[in-house]
């Protein structure tokens, strides 16, 4: 069972990013949206079809590491079907990276038989890279451009000012701040970015955010609860009684015998944000 858990968040720098944004979108020649490819659906801005308007648009499936990789074949065919180039990236090792470049001038082929045509085949394509907080944008960046070319931090908003980013390949990037949306449209999308960090812990009950993840990896990764913490849900359980069980088998004991929970809740969100639950997607093509 879900606890209904309060999720909403957009500062007044969101507001003004959001008026920037879609004033740099007219230079550009396409948008490149880095995504999480364990949350494909809640990690993409509703707005960004109304600022971008008919530019291109490049998916970036981040994480791919982390993610459940029959799920992201799912996800690429389906971005791919609805007109978006893809590319699948994993920012730490920086695998797919390299394939950016030719990815980019494949999607842009039209635009780039039109400049031939003007006699200005030198001319770089310019690219808009947009991503929510936390989607690993600024470290794609980085290592697209080889250096420290933007800004990454785990606190949203933290990318300033307008910032060109000149490729080896005759890209140039401009970099964009991490924004997120006025409303979440469902509890669900502000849950799923509040698992994998993108929405800040400090404004959450981090208790009843582990329960609701415990309860959703019951449904969909029961046999990683029990590679992990040795649960095996029957499906009666909520999930604070399995958030619970998990903290009694880890031994997370304070006075009168009682499971420390807050413990065990941060203990559960830094391990699945990290990866040591396996590789897991929150959203399925299908729903």
């Amino acid at each position: 069972m879900h606890e209904q858990i309060n999720i909403q968040w957009f500062p007044g720098h969101m507001t003004k990013a959001r008026r920037q944004m879609a004033e740099d979108v007219k230079l550009v020649d396409a948008v490149c949206e880095v995504i999480d490819a364990r949350i494909p659906i809640s990690s993409r801005n509703p707005d960004l079809p109304e600022i971008i308007g008919d530019k291109p648009v490049l998916i970036i499936l981040n994480r791919v590491d982390q993610a459940d990789p029959a799920e992201t074949r799912k996800w690429a065919a389906f971005f791919r079907n609805s007109g978006c180039g893809v590319l699948e990236t994993d920012c730490k090792t920086g695998k797919g990276i390299n394939a950016f470049g030719q990815t980019v001038k494949t999607l842009l082929k039209d635009r780039l038989e039109f400049y031939a045509r003007k006699g200005q085949t030198g001319r770089k394509l310019r690219i808009m890279v947009v991503g929510i907080p936390n989607v690993g944008k600024s470290s794609f960046i980085n290592k697209v451009a080889r250096r420290k070319a933007a800004a990454a931090a785990d606190k949203p908003g933290v990318t300033k000012g307008r910032q060109w980013i000149t490729l080896d390949s005759g890209l140039e990037l401009l970099d964009t701040p991490g924004i997120l949306w006025p409303k979440f449209e469902s509890q669900q999308v502000g849950e799923h970015l509040a698992f994998t960090g993108a929405v800040k812990d400090d404004i959450l009950d981090k208790e009843t955010l582990a329960a609701n993840l415990m309860t959703v990896l019951a449904e969909s990764y029961p046999e990683r609860l029990l590679e992990r913490y040795k649960l095996a849900p029957d499906g009666g359980e909520s999930g604070f009684d399995l958030l619970e069980a998990a903290g009694r088998k880890r031994g997370f004991l304070i006075s009168g015998g009682e499971v420390d929970m807050e413990r065990m809740a941060n203990i559960l969100l830094d391990e699945f944000r990290g990866g040591k639950l396996g590789r897991i997607t929150l959203e399925t093509v299908e729903t």
